[in-house]
């Protein structure tokens, strides 16, 4: 795998635990938490909900559904 690709996968694995870990959080304390662009964390955020990980009950808040997810190291 491509470093530039395991580094982006990395990312979203982060991504999907700090919302799980937080419950319901805005796109905006996504961006400060991880200091990447707002476009960035967008396109991670459609990765998620593309696989039905997380959802968005209102407007730039997200949080994780109650799909089973087995994580790796």
């Amino acid at each position: 795998m491509k470093p530039t690709t395991d580094r982006m996968l990395n990312r979203i694995k982060d991504v999907y635990m700090y919302i799980l870990s937080n419950g319901t959080v805005s796109t905006q304390d996504l961006v400060d938490e991880f200091g990447i662009t707002p476009r960035t964390i967008q396109r991670d955020l459609n990765v998620l909900a593309f696989n039905d990980l997380i959802e968005s009950p209102s407007r730039g808040n997200w949080t994780t559904t109650r799909k089973k997810v087995k994580m790796t190291s």
